[in-house]
């Protein structure tokens, strides 16, 4: 259950299997909420295999110059790293950025139309040795009752699944919140308009910006203290006098990157400890609702699908009667790198936001020292379909 970019990744990678999967989202329209998200190499090569390379290609955009950092009073380069030829000769793809809804409208377009079934809310699950039962809620008032041989809650970090697995704990709050907005290229500032993910990086604070959709938008990210702020929400609006403030002692550069955002949105930063289990019966969970974590390694939508294809893998071989089993090895492969994205996810803010000082220019040399592509193999270079399984 669930219509984002995990779930459909999830139907996308069953269906190769040979899986029939069906998927059932809440919300009356499909679309994706947010704005940029980075596509690592080990999402972008499960994203071809999908046979979307092409697709991939034409709403995504390819960081072929660089991926650099800046110091947060003057605007200079502190290390920037050649991407392009060097990422792909490493790890066989290349790292991209793409608007979160082009994503799920490449997905959503791979499928047969017949598999996404909206406006399903799930209200009841029960399970027994043999199915699942779901009841969902409709907003004309009615109710469907489906049966299914499996059920994978892929709904996000408000799950309605993950009660039914494993006591519910509140999720954890990081004590920041973020600034979104989508500013137009011809408004950017020169610099912003390359293709290049740049990561400036401050005292308390810091702010991503890469090009998406086609480089027609420059999309920009800024996290902050939050304050008072508690709503998680990505639809919510915040204020672009508030933005502003946060970074008035900021180089100039970025101020006028800021200044050409025509709105934003701002929401806290919650995330989720690894879970103890994911799986119980013939129901287990995917993406967020699994391991929801902080956006500090743009790891939350790569590690979802590597989830996606784990289960097809698992799934693919597995008669009605082994499915439990199946589920179980699945969450035995996965749970552990999963959970270590989440913890390394966790601890990136304290990097990235030292203050000037000794551990800022210790930090500040290893960046410019430092390979940034090699020192991200652990993660870049896994590849889930040549793993063993555990079982």
């Amino acid at each position: 259950m669930g219509g984002g970019l995990g779930g459909l990744a999830a139907a996308l990678h069953l269906r190769r299997a040979g899986v029939e999967a069906q998927v059932y989202e809440q919300a009356p329209v499909l679309r994706e909420v947010g704005a940029g998200v980075m596509l690592a190499p080990n999402m972008v090569r499960l994203i071809a295999r999908l046979g979307l390379g092409d697709a991939l290609a034409r709403c995504a955009v390819w960081l072929e110059e660089a991926w650099e950092y800046r110091r947060w009073a003057d605007g200079r380069v502190i290390s920037s790293q050649p991407m392009g030829e060097a990422c792909e000769r490493l790890y066989g793809a290349n790292l991209h950025t793409a608007h979160r809804a082009d994503l799920l409208a490449m997905f959503q377009d791979a499928l047969p139309a017949s598999v996404v079934r909206l406006d399903h809310r799930c209200v009841a699950l029960d399970q027994d040795d043999a199915e699942v039962e779901l009841t969902f809620a409709h907003r004309s008032g009615g109710t469907t009752t489906v049966r299914a041989d499996a059920v994978i809650g892929a709904d996000g970090i408000h799950s309605t699944v993950r009660p039914r697995i494993v006591a519910e704990a509140a999720p954890r709050f990081s004590g920041f919140s973020a600034f979104r907005a989508l500013v137009p290229v011809e408004r950017a500032p020169e610099y912003a308009r390359r293709r290049v993910q740049t990561l400036w990086l401050g005292p308390a604070r810091h702010v991503v910006h890469y090009p998406v959709s086609g480089g027609r938008l420059v999309n920009l990210v800024a996290v902050v203290p939050a304050g008072e702020w508690r709503l998680e929400s990505w639809t919510s609006d915040g204020e672009l006098a508030d933005f502003a403030r946060e970074f008035e002692d900021w180089d100039a550069g970025l101020r006028r990157l800021i200044d050409a955002a025509p709105g934003t949105k701002r929401w806290a930063l919650y995330d989720r400890g690894p879970l103890e289990r994911w799986t119980s019966g013939r129901v287990t969970l995917l993406g967020d609702a699994a391991h929801a974590m902080l956006p500090f390694f743009a790891q939350g939508a790569g590690q979802a699908i590597e989830d996606a294809a784990v289960l097809a893998r698992c799934l693919g071989g597995a008669d009605p009667d082994t499915v439990p089993k199946a589920l179980l090895s699945y969450e035995a492969t996965r749970r552990p790198r999963a959970s270590r994205v989440q913890l390394m996810s966790r601890g990136r803010a304290e990097y990235n936001h030292l203050a000037d000082g000794p551990e800022q220019r210790e930090r500040d040399a290893g960046l410019r020292e430092g390979d940034v592509l090699r020192h991200n193999a652990w993660l870049y270079a896994h590849d889930v379909d040549a793993e063993p399984l555990v079982c």
